[in-house]
């Protein structure tokens, strides 16, 4: 029997945290490059983040054993997280944080197209459907109608060169949501959500910092804010907030806590603006609206919506009866 339970004012609020976290992330990681690159910084998180779960792992009794065969599938997860924060890095270098985010949350699109193909109980229904017919249409307006001016901000990225890196966003998303596939389609669907964290945590660490050195992106400026950002990434990004979406999603619906990754793009671009000024283009924003709501639409956005709104219909027509009465 599922335990799992509707969201309540604590769920919310962890919520909206991790999402502005996440959201902060790309524009810490843009806004420190110039002192260190991003892959090299994903890659350091990362690896500190690892030794982190390691210890939680040993503190709960935890083991990494070869008997549980989870590990093909760990290493596979591993090295798709590991790509997707390759892309996310490189698409850094090219386009602004508040596309990356953008683009970079459209993962929930992927995985329900992977899953819906895989799992019968994954079938999408007509609203899901049309979720991702708007977030395709809306990828489609932000390539084909980009304007020649992505700003007026002397730092902007050239047109071509911001598009280039908004590819890179979009095939972060998908890698993404490949490796929601892959943990629902294996074993990794039973194990404990560390060790699946672990896999991912050791095989970016391995392939950024790899890649980083052969491209001579190991660049490190030790100022004040770089450690910060490192702390940052590391303790509360990689370790922290990835063992309370866990958490979540062992104590609540799932798709009702997925509704509300459309809030972190929107936090994204926001903070993007705020701390980077980067311009928030007429066109991309217009682009922008239809890729959100069909993330919100694909992740059980409608179903829930609909089943807030009848409810409080209920609660209405009740509440006028009593006064009738």
């Amino acid at each position: 029997m599922d335990t799992r339970k509707a969201l309540d004012g604590r769920a919310i609020g962890l919520m909206l945290v991790l999402c502005l976290v996440w959201g902060l992330q790309q524009v810490v990681l843009k806004a420190t490059a110039a002192d260190i690159a991003p892959i090299f910084q994903i890659g350091l998180r990362s690896g500190v983040a690892a030794l982190l779960v390691g210890l939680v792992m040993l503190a709960r009794g935890e083991r990494m054993r070869l008997s549980d065969r989870t590990w093909p599938a760990g290493l596979l997860v591993g090295l798709l997280f590991g790509v997707e924060f390759l892309l996310v890095g490189e698409g850094l270098r090219h386009t602004s944080a508040s596309h990356m985010v953008v683009f970079l949350y459209t993962a929930p699109i992927f995985a329900a197209l992977g899953l819906h193909w895989r799992l019968p109980a994954e079938r999408l229904g007509p609203t899901q459907w049309l979720g991702i017919a708007l977030a395709f249409g809306g990828i489609a307006v932000a390539f084909l109608g980009r304007g020649t001016g992505a700003g007026s901000a002397a730092s902007s990225p050239l047109p071509g060169d911001m598009l280039w890196g908004d590819f890179l966003g979009l095939l972060a998303g998908a890698t993404w949501g490949a490796t929601t596939v892959v943990v629902r389609c294996s074993r990794l669907a039973t194990a404990p959500a560390t060790q699946t964290l672990l896999y991912q945590l050791v095989m970016a660490c391995a392939l950024l910092l790899g890649v980083a050195h052969a491209t001579g992106q190991t660049h490190f400026n030790p100022t004040p804010q770089i450690w910060a950002s490192l702390l940052f990434h590391s303790v509360v990004v990689s370790f922290a907030s990835f063992l309370l979406w866990f958490w979540l999603l062992r104590k609540y619906l799932a798709s009702r806590l997925g509704v509300f990754s459309f809030m972190t793009p929107l936090f994204g671009m926001l903070l993007g603006a705020w701390f980077l000024r980067e311009p928030l283009e007429r066109g991309f924003l217009l682009a922008a609206v239809p890729v959100l709501l069909g993330v919100v639409l694909v992740s059980g956005g409608g179903d829930w919506l609909a089943r807030v709104w009848n409810g409080s219909r209920l609660r209405g027509a009740h509440a006028c009866s009593q006064n009738a009465k």
